[in-house]
């Protein structure tokens, strides 16, 4: 650009002194040699700057060229990014519509099922009314018989009689075994719905949708004043038929963890939170993990219960109670430190009424931390405003119902929440802790209390 510039500027001067020089020969006539001269300068002139220009040219052509190619590789780089996305696009595509043909099936089979199921409804009704005219016929036979062995007590059995009742007793098996397939066939359309219901859940993820943003509330939840459970309330339920505990529960199919409602032998209904742990449904009783939840409630609160299900709560000493005495439980506490490390231990216990405080008495089954808890010696639960014999310091200076024996310890999971560090001694001493028999003390971050059965088909 300087070099167009310049040449814009001489080219200018060089035709006023050209045309300056042709106004002069008119006034005088100058030797023939200057003039060529003067020429040959005015195109040295022009030269050079023509000169400068394609040298400008050239450079800006390089540029140019620079330019172009870094654009061909974005534009590479883009149409590469493109095809790749396509061929995801692509796949995924390919997956939902695999996908579809299985759910299709899947409904297909539900379908058949479904019809079958309907099929043997009906021909359990039409055999159970042929039952029922078959029972009436007998009846009446049977009263006639024993007028006849009344009027003639030597007579042998009428054949009708007896082809009747052998009839009947095929009859009875044939509906035993219809009965049996329709359970097979209820339960195989609860596989068969469960398996839709995943399936669907997959080709919701797998969809391509244009992308929405989901803003949640980060308000903090505040503490809750009151201290008792808060449950959905139990209305026109029908006590035949509610489970007895998470086990029964499991049996009858609900194998994921969640809050259900139970009715252990001489109960009232209420809600429990089943926690399936590899396998084997347990009843959680206690639960802590972050002291959003106070623990230092009264003996009232601590029979009956508080706090949430779904997050930090006490069950309830009467409820743990019910569910404990209708067979032999197993304990489990699993314990969570600020490390992350993961540790359980398991005992089998025995759990008395009110009138014996709810003692408990405890015996280690298994475990990968050491047992803290007294063993083989019965334990009385206390809390500030109701004190066992022999125990009225406890629960005052351990924050918190527990079981207690002839001393205080510091294995009490119902303590004051703290968080790790703790300047003061007693402060600590009054925290969630395990102290095991050989000294060392454990800081805890999370508890949770589960019982359960050990005996799984007790219920069913």
């Amino acid at each position: 650009m300087f070099t167009i510039k310049l040449l814009l500027f001489i080219v200018p001067l060089v035709i006023s002194s050209r045309i300056d020089q042709d106004n002069s020969s008119f006034d005088s006539v100058s030797p023939e040699p200057n003039s060529r001269f003067a020429m040959l300068d005015d195109v040295k002139i022009l030269a050079n700057g023509l000169l400068q220009l394609g040298h400008g040219l050239k450079d800006f052509v390089h540029k140019t060229k620079g330019q172009i190619n870094d654009i061909f590789q974005k534009l590479n780089l883009f149409d590469q990014s493109f095809y790749d996305l396509s061929l995801q696009t692509r796949e995924i595509k390919e997956e939902e519509k695999e996908l579809r043909r299985t759910t299709y099936k899947l409904q297909v089979k539900n379908e058949e099922v479904k019809n079958m199921s309907l099929e043997l409804n009906s021909k359990l009704e039409s055999l159970l009314e042929e039952k029922i005219l078959l029972q009436q016929k007998v009846k009446y036979l049977e009263e006639q018989l024993t007028n006849l062995i009344l009027n003639q007590p030597e007579a042998p059995e009428h054949p009708e009689v007896t082809s009747l009742k052998t009839f009947i007793e095929k009859q009875d098996n044939s509906i035993k075994d219809l009965l049996q397939t329709v359970e097979e066939q209820y339960k195989q359309l609860n596989q068969q719905h469960s398996q839709i219901k995943e399936i669907e859940n997959q080709l919701r993820r797998t969809s391509i949708r244009e992308p929405t943003e989901i803003y949640l509330s980060s308000k903090p939840r505040a503490p809750r004043t009151t201290p008792f459970l808060q449950l959905n309330e139990v209305r026109n339920v029908k006590h035949d038929g509610i489970p007895a505990d998470c086990t029964s529960i499991y049996n009858r199919g609900e194998r994921t963890s969640g809050m259900y409602a139970i009715r252990p032998s001489n109960s009232q209904v209420f809600h429990v939170y089943c926690d399936v742990i590899s396998g084997i449904p347990w009843t959680l009783i206690q639960h802590r993990t972050d002291g959003s939840q106070n623990f230092n409630e009264t003996w009232e609160n601590y029979k009956y219960g508080f706090g949430r299900l779904d997050g930090e709560f006490w069950l309830g000493l009467e409820k743990i109670y019910s569910i404990a005495k209708q067979s032999n439980y197993v304990l489990r506490i699993e314990l969570e430190d600020w490390k992350d490390n993961k540790h359980y231990i398991e005992y089998s216990f025995y759990l008395g009424n009110h009138e014996t405080n709810y003692m408990l008495h405890l015996v280690e089954i298994t475990g990968n931390v050491p047992s803290a808890i007294p063993e083989n010696k019965d334990l009385v639960f206390s809390t500030w405003d109701h004190k066992a014999k022999e125990h009225f310091n406890c629960p005052e200076s351990y924050s918190g119902g527990w079981w207690w024996h002839d001393e205080c310890g510091e294995n009490h999971l119902n303590g004051k929440y703290n968080k790790p560090r703790t300047n003061s001694k007693p402060e600590k001493r009054r925290g969630l802790s395990w102290k095991s028999q050989n000294g060392r003390l454990y800081s805890i971050k999370s508890t949770k209390m589960l019982i359960h059965p050990t005996d799984s088909e007790s219920f069913e």
